[in-house]
């Protein structure tokens, strides 16, 4: 029993959804082969294959065929780092030499012509002959493939039909001008491919690791591994993720997240790779080998996303594969019915027919969305909006309703001390005592109160034995002026009686969504202290933002209602507290029956919801949960780029109905003219090569897309 192998293989010449697709056709046919699929933004075919019912040689000689030049094989499994593909210079591609055969060709016959006006049509008619012999064997492959109708047919087929009416002269103009054009293609799709390629010259290709003996040694980034310490020196770009052990430094860290202002990295902080470090020398310690850094994990997201169509790509795939014959059939009609039942000329009918067949020419409508989509994704990554895929893309444009998770979403994720009440002593003599109780503690209330102390810089008290735990209730701990306990306000009410104006006190707090824990001295209170996992500093501004785009904004949590409505209220949306798992959900379908709805949490307990959503929403700051769990992920970690990712979706949306707009408006209006005679042959073949470039050019505007504040 033999097992099917993945290979992926680099191609040169694809340039266009309609290139892919004959790729895509011609594998499929292949015995042995499974899972074709052919990405034209990024240059691949990736395909499983039983290298016994089907040879690599096969393959490659199949893709020459069809006129693509395969360019290499590499192995399925993530690589060590993205590998590079090799330049492709465009006046050394194939494609610029069939310009370059198919121009010297017309020149050769106009000159020729002008020399011996008697030979004219036959030197034309010769250059058009010979010119037009790689496209009609690229359409006949294209046939026995699978594909019998390609854009090669239609040119093929028209430049033939101008040969036999007499107009040679045409038919050569228009070879010449369609090679032009697929060169013109070629480039663009290169400039499209420049966003992944600049994403790999992102990480540096060598890294300073130190030995045991504190030296440093340049090796290559990919023999990093785990725990490994490198030393990061100003300028230099941070060889793969890892944690400052040593130094200080300001990093720019655009490079992945999109965010101009360098961020200060001190001990114990997080870096990615790629990104830059400013005016200090750090060590680094690293935890991610340099197939799993950031960098990587961003490119092959996005190689994977180009992959994938998104529906309206799909819709206009399944369109395509009619048009074509449709337009053949249409292109045949103008030639015959106008002669056989209106009496018109023969001549001037087949040749309206075939600028018709070079007009319905369908490559600007199908590279359309996936032009855009492209470009789209690449804009979104270099301001770190990942997105993972075409369908993902168009949903967020569509979402009517975003809901999110409280704690770490809307919320930093962690309680800060946010108001301390001293009924005996000074504010920070509270403090003291309570970090001292809470010293030896890992709860995040004590965790948070042991911060706010050493902010403050304040001297906490020494503690004789370990402190005493009660979950739920209280911890106590033996300090010089005797026991004192931190703990809830019931353990309080156990304890000793709570004064009316303190109970009060108390309740103003927790109305606020506070947390309160009660300071005491054996029964004696002395102070409360109020926590609160407070919101993130842009989650205001970015509700706002969300609200100002007409969409309806709600908090989803797990805590109390009057937790979750404090903190609501601050933000200005509205609030649904006291959700289990399983309500959660639930509210997400009754939600989703009034539209789209996107979901957006922390990428770690929210993986249901993410998933039950129409589009979940990752906020992870770089994180392998970030980027794995849901469809989108947030590098920025800002609540603001919800918004800016819906923007993103609704600008692609509509750069795809522009594009398909300019696609078949041009093909409307050349058709008309050419009903009435005033098209030419070379005009029509401009007219498709226009609506391509015109289609590409503009997809291409979103490479600079900036979502406006």
């Amino acid at each position: 029993m033999t097992t099917a192998s993945t290979m992926k293989l680099q191609i040169e010449g694809m340039d266009c959804a309609s290139c892919a697709l004959k790729i895509e056709t011609a594998m499929q046919r292949l015995p042995g082969v499974s899972d074709v699929s052919v990405s034209y933004a990024s240059g691949t075919l990736a395909l499983s294959v039983d290298e016994d019912r089907t040879q690599l040689h096969t393959i490659e000689d199949k893709i020459r065929a069809l006129g693509y030049q395969p360019l290499g094989i590499a192995p399925a499994a993530k690589p060590a780092l993205p590998a590079k593909r090799a330049k492709e210079i465009w006046w050394k591609s194939m494609k610029a030499r069939l310009v370059a055969m198919t121009g010297a060709l017309f020149a050769v016959a106009l000159i020729a012509g002008w020399l011996m006006p008697e030979w004219d049509t036959w030197l034309f008619a010769s250059a058009a002959l010979i010119s037009i012999v790689p496209f009609a064997r690229r359409a006949i492959s294209g046939a026995l493939q699978g594909s019998p109708f390609t854009i090669e047919t239609l040119m093929s087929v028209a430049a033939l039909g101008a040969v036999a009416i007499g107009e040679a002269e045409e038919a050569a103009v228009v070879i010449f001008l369609f090679a032009v054009g697929e060169l013109l293609e070629t480039v663009a799709a290169g400039r499209a491919r420049a966003g992944i390629e600049a994403l790999i010259d992102l990480v540096p290709r060598t890294a300073l690791r130190l030995t045991v003996a504190g030296e440093t040694v340049s090796v290559p980034v990919e023999e990093l591994a785990i725990d490994d310490r490198v030393v990061v020196r100003p300028g230099d770009r941070v060889p793969s993720d890892g944690v400052v052990e040593e130094g200080a430094s300001e990093v720019n860290e655009a490079p992945v997240t999109g965010e101009s202002v360098p961020v200060l990295k001190e001990a114990g902080a997080k870096v990615f790779a790629g990104s830059i470090n400013a005016n200090g020398e750090l060590r680094v310690r690293i935890t991610h080998a340099a197939a799993d850094n950031t960098i990587a994990r961003i490119i092959h997201m996005v190689e994977e996303a180009q992959e994938s169509k998104a529906p309206t790509a799909r819709l206009i795939d399944r369109v395509s594969r009619w048009y074509t014959p449709a337009a053949m059939v249409f292109a045949a009609l103008i030639m015959i019915v106008p002669p056989l039942a209106f009496g018109g000329d023969w001549m001037t009918w087949v040749y309206r027919g075939l600028a018709t067949l070079l007009i319905a020419c369908p490559c600007a409508l199908v590279i359309s969305t996936p032009a855009a989509i492209a470009s789209g994704l690449a804009a979104g990554a270099r301001q770190g909006l990942l997105i993972k895929g075409g369908a993902a893309l168009e949903t967020l444009g569509k979402v009517t309703t975003v809901a999110f998770d409280k704690t770490g979403t809307l919320t930093r994720g962690h309680p800060r001390v946010t108001d301390i009440v001293a009924l005996a002593g000074s504010e920070d003599e509270v403090l003291a005592k309570a970090a001292a109780v809470e010293r030896n503690v890992s709860h995040p209330l004590g965790l948070a109160i042991v911060e706010a102390a050493t902010q403050r810089a304040l001297a906490v008290p020494a503690t004789f034995g370990g402190g005493l735990a009660v979950p739920g209730k209280a911890v106590t701990a033996r300090l010089k002026s005797g026991f004192a306990s931190v703990g809830s306000p019931r353990h309080a009410a156990e304890h000793t009686d709570v004064e009316t104006d303190i109970r009060d006190r108390i309740h103003a707090l927790e109305s606020e969504g506070k947390t309160v824990v009660v300071v005491m001295a054996g029964k004696t209170i002395e102070g409360l202290i109020a926590l609160r996992d407070e919101p993130r500093d842009d989650a205001a501004a970015g509700v706002r933002r969300l609200k100002d785009q007409g969409v309806s904004v709600v908090m989803l949590s797990g805590d109390n209602q009057r937790t979750a409505s404090a903190i609501a209220g601050t933000l200005g949306l509205e609030a649904r507290g006291e959700l289990l798992p399983d309500a959660k959900l639930a509210e997400i379908a009754r939600l989703k029956e009034a539209g789209p709805i996107a979901m957006v949490g922390d990428g770690i307990n929210d993986a249901p919801a993410l998933a039950a959503a129409s589009v979940g929403i990752a906020m992870g700051g770089g994180t392998d949960v970030a980027l794995e769990t849901a469809d989108a992920a947030l590098l920025r970690d800002r609540v603001e780029g919800v918004a800016d990712l819906i923007l993103l979706s609704r600008a692609t949306l509509g750069n795809i109905w522009q594009n398909i707009t300019l696609a078949l408006g041009l093909k409307a209006v050349f058709l008309a003219t050419t009903l009435f005679g005033v098209t030419t042959l070379w005009m029509a073949i401009l007219a498709d090569t226009g609506a391509t470039v015109l289609v590409t050019a503009n997809a291409l505007r979103l490479l600079a897309y900036r979502p406006s504040r």
